[in-house]
């Protein structure tokens, strides 16, 4: 498996990099990163403890009620966040609540439901959260478990396009709802390829490969696509090209394949999609760089409102090579953090104002940190994503784990009542890596994927 971006720029830094300060104050800086990584696993053990005893089996705790709600069925629990929570447990050397984890999952996890799913966040989120624990610990139920659910997602891109259905029923393979976004259609290849790698069986890379070329293919003249697409027609049904919410991660995928992979055909569509974006879409405003929503076939502006999941961008440029961009947008986000403390869901460069004022527990800008430090090791993505967890720990702490939020503008900033599955996978695991230097985790070559799964990277034999 080839060396991915992140691995051989980290080995050009450690060659050619000068201490920044003295080496006794490197020891000290150093000495308090590992105590702030300390604080994000013991924060991670009090938050699994209150779920155990208060939600053990259901998908996502309430915090502030202790009660549960389910996700990604309506009414059936399937263990979301545990599934989640895996990999993160077993990189923080949190071992014997790792292993509860594992037991419930061979024990109860049973995907032969007759609900329908999103195609898109159950492949993310137990194929890939699966995947990352059977990476961490070797065990074959939890392969055959990931095997079991991605051939119950298989039928959902049997169209006559190959790009999926947006819903699919886990037990009929009926699926639902045809018009569906570039990030359902085309976030599969690193899961799915490495089930394929895993199982010997090529389905599965096959038909996310087949998916992602063919919305590729119907991109506009621009080199753009647009929001929303019918998976039957190959219609677009929106005109709205954006880096956030909708296209995120059809974009991330493409750049992970090839460092994944080493498949150079995503690598030239990844160049592509990217050239176009930079051409019509970055804005400038007060001295900081943003990406305006445009219309895919003009690339006038349509929109100044930038979603917060747009927040990971920045580190996507990074591992592609346009460093200097992706730096700018990545301090354009740090600056709406240290304006309200906890970034809003939505945020208006033209105006300065929180466009929505919730936030719904994301990892983004922690995520954009991770990576572009992974790339220079640079002590102010460090920084940024000490504040992150900082601000969490001050206003998203609830009786019974990490909660969202209502109202960042409030004061005090007013909570919620949910902690998405996704906290467990994502940003608890994002800070542990930036702070603790941990030796389970080879920080030269390794893959996480857009759920923050490790599918590359994990070193056993080590102490976490």
């Amino acid at each position: 498996m080839r060396m991915g971006r992140r691995g051989m720029m980290l080995g050009a830094t450690a060659l050619c990099g000068a201490a920044p300060f003295p080496i006794g104050a490197a020891r000290r800086r150093e000495a308090d990163w590992h105590a702030l990584a300390q604080d994000v696993k013991a924060e991670m053990a009090w938050a699994w403890d209150a779920y155990r005893r208060q939600a053990w089996g259901k998908d996502e705790i309430r915090p502030v009620s202790g009660s549960f709600s389910s996700f990604p069925l309506k009414t059936h629990h399937l263990g979301l966040t545990i599934v989640e929570a895996l990999d993160t447990l077993w990189v923080m050397g949190l071992d014997e609540r790792f292993q509860q984890g594992v037991d419930w999952v061979k024990a109860e996890l049973d995907f032969d439901v007759d609900g329908d799913v999103s195609v898109f966040e159950t492949s993310i989120r137990f194929v890939g959260g699966l995947l990352s624990a059977h990476h961490a610990c070797g065990d074959p139920v939890l392969l055959a478990k990931a095997k079991d659910l991605a051939d119950r997602l298989l039928p959902a891109f049997q169209t006559p396009t190959a790009m999926p259905w947006r819903f699919v029923n886990l037990k009929t393979g009926v699926g639902r709802e045809s018009v569906t976004s570039p990030a359902d259609i085309a976030t599969y290849l690193p899961e799915w390829g490495t089930l394929s790698r895993l199982t010997g069986d090529p389905r599965y890379a096959e038909a996310a490969r087949k998916a992602t070329a063919a919305l590729f293919a119907r991109r506009s003249r621009l080199d753009m696509v647009a929001t929303q697409i019918d998976v039957l027609t190959g219609a677009w049904r929106s005109r709205t090209a954006t880096v956030g919410s909708y296209c995120d991660s059809f974009f991330e995928y493409l750049w992970d394949g090839w460092q994944l992979f080493g498949d150079a055909e995503c690598k030239r569509m990844y160049d592509i999609c990217t050239a176009a974006i930079l051409r019509h879409q970055p804005r400038w405003q007060r001295g900081r760089l943003w990406f305006a929503d445009v219309d895919f076939e003009t690339g006038a502006t349509v929109s100044t409102v930038q979603d917060e999941l747009a927040s990971f961008y920045g580190g996507l440029l990074g591992q592609g090579g346009a460093m200097r961009e992706g730096a700018a947008y990545t301090e354009s986000w740090a600056g709406v953090q240290a304006r309200f403390g906890v970034l809003p869901e939505g945020y208006d460069y033209a105006t300065g104002a929180a466009a929505q004022p919730t936030n719904a527990l994301r990892p983004e800008l922690a995520d954009a940190a991770f990576n572009l430090w992974l790339l220079d090791r640079d002590e102010r993505w460090r920084e940024i994503g000490r504040d992150h967890f900082l601000a969490m720990k001050r206003w998203n702490k609830a009786a019974y784990g990490y909660t969202d939020l209502a109202d960042v503008t409030s004061v005090p900033k007013r909570q919620a009542d949910h902690c998405p599955g996704y906290w467990w996978s994502e940003q608890m695991k994002y800070y542990y890596l930036l702070f603790a230097d941990t030796p389970r985790f080879d920080y030269r070559t390794n893959y996480l994927s857009t759920e923050g799964n490790v599918l590359l990277g994990f070193r056993h034999g080590a102490d976490g």
